[in-house]
């Protein structure tokens, strides 16, 4: 047998292998339904399609795979507003594509050259053990479980989020209720998720008894709460304020509460375990654009203050110093980003703002401004 087909095989035992690992892992983890929960029904979207060999290269990193292939296959959700929504025309628009984008422009040069799939929750670790995707940005918490048992890691929090209810006023609910106030009350979530286990965790400490009823994509979930088939429904708290934002009813007025989160929902870019060249150039894509937020520098001037960078800045444009090279990346590869997608700020007031989710004394504040957006240095 050559090496070549030899490396396939072995590619595609292993891959059963870490898939039947996760799924056994699935009992007892973070993304388990807990008993409450309702079957779920049949899903709508089409399951991507799985590969049946992990592409092998020769150094063994995912990072060569993706530059000779010249394309970043990127999980998102493709329903997430503000996040990741399909539009018509098969764009898809939202910070975590923006992230999608920024990784491209870092490892190939070009922020255009992603292909973007759209996975619910119960697909996306399937479709990166798989290889189907090389990352997910898709508004995945970075858990215990999820970080040892199924097989990720993580990159830096792109948000701080938390999770949190929304229920209709004319319910009797307000801004001040609280999850004992959810007591017989059917809740509408995601099944894959770990909303289901927070809610229900939550509703054990406060005493009240709800119905969990769970649903594949979030469309199904706000449909069905439009409907009235559900009472509340629950994820973190930045998905509510953007389906608030864009489909709330006329008829209706919905309120999100506890004002304090019941949970930590960092999100960030996840992909597979142990390949750390591809772990660099994902988490440095995002710290140089923390970093040039941290500046000042934007896509507007990102070419003025590189011609006159110092230090760090110019560490980072691709100047003297520069550390990109050394991880497989071209010399201007920060650069790219910027000019190509934005910094931090840039990428996050372009998409959160208009659904009034606004840095100024949040966690996704820069560090300098009390927040907890934060990067190692440049250097």
């Amino acid at each position: 047998m050559n090496k070549s087909k030899f490396l396939k095989l072995l590619a595609m035992f292993l891959t059963i292998g870490v898939v039947a690992a996760a799924c056994g892992s699935d009992s007892d983890g973070d993304d388990a339904a807990p008993a409450t929960t309702a079957a779920a029904p049949a899903t709508t979207a089409a399951a991507p399609a799985t590969t049946a060999e992990v592409e092998v290269v020769q150094s063994g990193s995912l990072l060569d795979t993706v530059q000779a292939r010249g394309t970043l296959n990127c999980g998102v959700s493709g329903s997430a507003v503000a996040f990741s929504e399909t539009q018509a025309d098969g764009s898809v628009t939202g910070i975590d594509a923006d992230f999608c984008r920024a990784v491209a422009a870092a490892v190939l040069g070009d922020a255009g050259a992603v292909n973007f799939v759209a996975l619910t929750a119960s697909e996306r670790f399937t479709a990166v053990q798989t290889g189907d995707v090389d990352v997910l940005m898709r508004n995945t918490t970075w858990t215990q479980s999820r970080d040892s048992s199924v097989g990720m890691d993580f990159g830096p929090t792109t948000y701080y989020d938390g999770q949190q209810l929304m229920a209709r006023v004319s319910d009797g609910f307000s801004g001040s209720s609280t999850v004992a106030d959810t007591d017989g009350s059917v809740v509408c979530t995601n099944v894959g998720t770990t909303t289901e286990k927070n809610i229900a965790e939550a509703a054990l400490l406060a005493g009240a008894e709800i119905t969990l009823l769970g649903f594949e994509t979030s469309d199904e979930v706000y449909e069905t709460f439009i409907a009235g088939g559900c009472d509340i429904t629950t994820t973190d708290g930045s998905a509510l304020v953007g389906r608030k934002a864009k489909q709330q009813p006329a008829d209706q007025e919905w309120v999100i509460f506890p004002a304090t989160p019941i949970s930590k929902e960092p999100l960030g870019p996840t992909y597979g375990q142990n390949d750390s060249a591809w772990a660099d150039a994902v988490n440095w894509t995002v710290y140089s654009m923390i970093i040039m937020d941290e500046y000042g520098v934007t896509s507007a001037n990102i070419d003025a203050t590189c011609a006159t960078a110092e230090a760090e800045v110019a560490r980072l444009c691709g100047g003297d110093g520069e550390l990109q090279t050394a991880m497989g990346l071209s010399a201007d590869a920060f650069r790219q980003v910027i000019k190509q997608v934005g910094s931090y700020g840039e990428v996050y007031d372009r998409n959160l703002n208009p659904v009034g989710l606004y840095r100024d004394g949040s966690a996704n504040a820069g560090w300098l401004d009390g927040g907890l957006i934060y990067s190692p240095p440049a250097r």
